[in-house]
């Protein structure tokens, strides 16, 4: 049975394999990995782990340009197998771009329905931080992120050009039973 998980140094190797799985250098939506950020050290993956454990605390100043957000890590049983976050409020480049939730699945566990329950999970979080409504977002070749989101609801808006590429932008109502 799968689960969401608030990031703990505790599960550091479990982690890691699911990055390496993704690549080292590979984007890894949902996580807020930085290209630069030291994961492979227990010192540099504690830092990384308060660091998306704080920013869900919105007593917390953020550098401008930022939002508050909660990040979970998507579990199935004792293997982490991807990651999914909830952005608390919209600035432009999400507005236009990125959406109020970001995830991504590892690629050994795809086709598996994890991202669909893990979205769905968020929704129901939106729901209680007072959301009317998410706007989730996906590249516009990606037909697998495309058809989870329109199993959750989604409804496209439109698609467009945006810094992250042709981006396809649905939103989903959070006041339906």
């Amino acid at each position: 049975m799968p689960e969401l998980l608030r990031p703990d140094v505790a599960r550091h190797r479990a982690w890691l394999d699911c990055r390496d799985d993704y690549g080292r250098d590979a984007v890894q939506h949902g996580s807020g990995l930085r290209k630069d950020e030291d994961v492979d050290t227990l010192a540099g993956f504690t830092v990384y782990v308060d660091r998306m454990n704080r920013m869900a605390d919105e007593s917390i100043p953020l550098t401008e340009g930022l939002v508050h957000a909660t990040y979970w890590w998507i579990a199935d049983g004792d293997e982490i197998v991807g990651s999914i976050s909830l952005r608390h409020r919209l600035n432009d480049f999400l507005l236009n771009a990125g959406g109020h939730i970001g995830y991504g699945i590892r690629p050994a566990a795809r086709r598996r329905g994890l991202a669909t329950w893990a979205l769905r999970e968020v929704l129901g979080h939106a729901r209680v931080r007072g959301l009317d409504r998410a706007l989730v977002t996906c590249d516009d070749t990606n037909t697998a992120s495309a058809r989870t989101i329109e199993r959750n609801g989604g409804v496209l808006e439109d698609v467009r050009d945006t810094e992250l590429g042709h981006t396809r932008r649905y939103w989903i109502d959070l006041t339906a039973a």
